[in-house]
């Protein structure tokens, strides 16, 4: 296994079977022929611009009190009242998904809390927990635990400020209609997962993303690691916010189709593909820009130089760009204007 570090990915040629990448690092380039390719470019924790973080040592993110965690920060035995909020960044207008991970690492965290010091009086904030599947059992052992869970609104999030005895929380308690006040001693706030919006990696394999930056899959139950592109797979939070159990389930499904691709000698490719007479072709170039799996491409040598040929491992057999062609020279095979109007006159 070779491993790359502090390495950009600055050229993608080829398709599934016969990839050529060039990797980039400290200016030096490197060419690397590989077979399949798997995008596992992960998320990252957003840095929240509200709640008084970044302004106040006591407000820290998730990541940052799971690092206190793992240094044994002996502040956290002297910690009285410890508040989390949750949907910081998320499902809001700009990012309208659930970040699916931060309910249950708040009652995690709030649990190892509890767990330094028990006599910690200790305060969720949510919209909505999200504790689905097995996780519940931890939802309900925080309650038992003593840990006290306040639903808030969108529109009426609580409202944070820093005084010398402590920070102060208001926010108001729906089921008692109360406005309540927790004087805190840390703030850990469940801020958004962003995905690593790498544009690059899209346009090099022809694949995906949604408005969120996250990568999206051929079909959500019939193929959930893969790309309409051959060749190329998907798993982990490129493809949306999820735990690490799911992350290595989904990564197992994209390792289990690369090694089917790879131990086979030869490739079957659909026999619906595209076909270029290349005494028609006028060499425009309009199949070469509207196709999205860069199936079209130009002969560079030979007596039909400049002229339009079809991958057919690459082509996916759409007809776009038969119907885009204004020379006439292009056809998806078993699908030629002869057969398409013997059809027609049949069922007339």
């Amino acid at each position: 296994i070779d491993i790359h570090l502090n390495t950009e990915l600055s050229e993608v040629h080829g398709f599934v079977g016969s990839f050529e990448s060039t990797l980039a690092s400290n200016g030096k380039k490197e060419v690397i022929d590989h077979g399949i390719a798997v995008i596992a470019t992960g998320a990252s924790e957003s840095k929240p611009d509200e709640y008084l973080y970044g302004k106040d040592p006591r407000v820290v993110t998730h990541l940052e009190l799971d690092q206190k965690f793992m240094n044994n920060d002996s502040s956290l035995k002297g910690i009285k009242t410890a508040v989390f909020i949750q949907c910081v960044g998320s499902r809001e207008p700009q990012r309208p998904y659930c970040s699916r991970v931060c309910c249950t690492h708040s009652i995690e965290s709030a649990l190892y809390l509890k767990e330094i010091n028990p006599k910690m009086n200790i305060y969720i904030l949510y919209r909505d927990i999200r504790t689905y599947g097995e996780r519940e059992y931890l939802y309900r052992k925080a309650r038992l635990a003593g840990i006290v869970f306040i639903q808030f609104t969108m529109e009426q999030k609580p409202q944070v400020k820093a005084g010398q005895d402590g920070l102060s929380i208001e926010v108001i308690d729906h089921a008692l209609e109360q406005t309540i006040l927790i004087k805190a001693d840390l703030l850990a706030l469940a801020s958004a997962i962003v995905p690593h919006k790498d544009e690059k990696i899209s346009q090099f394999f022809k694949i995906p993303m949604n408005e969120d930056g996250f990568f999206v899959e051929a079909h959500a139950k019939l193929g959930p690691s893969e790309f309409a592109t051959d060749g190329v797979f998907l798993c982990g939070m490129a493809h949306y916010p999820k735990p690490i159990d799911e992350s290595v389930a989904q990564a197992q499904a994209a390792s289990s189709r690369a090694v089917t691709l790879l131990s086979k000698e030869t490739i079957q490719v659909s026999g619906t593909v595209a076909q270029v007479n290349p005494l028609l072709c006028s060499s425009c170039g309009v199949c070469v820009d509207i196709c999205p799996y860069s199936g079209p491409s130009f002969i560079e040598e030979g007596p039909f130089a400049g002229k339009a040929a079809i991958n057919p491992v690459l082509c996916k057999g759409c007809g776009l760009c038969v119907s885009s062609c204004r020379s006439g020279a292009l056809n998806l095979k078993g699908f030629g204007e002869d057969q398409i109007m013997a059809m027609i006159n049949e069922i007339q």
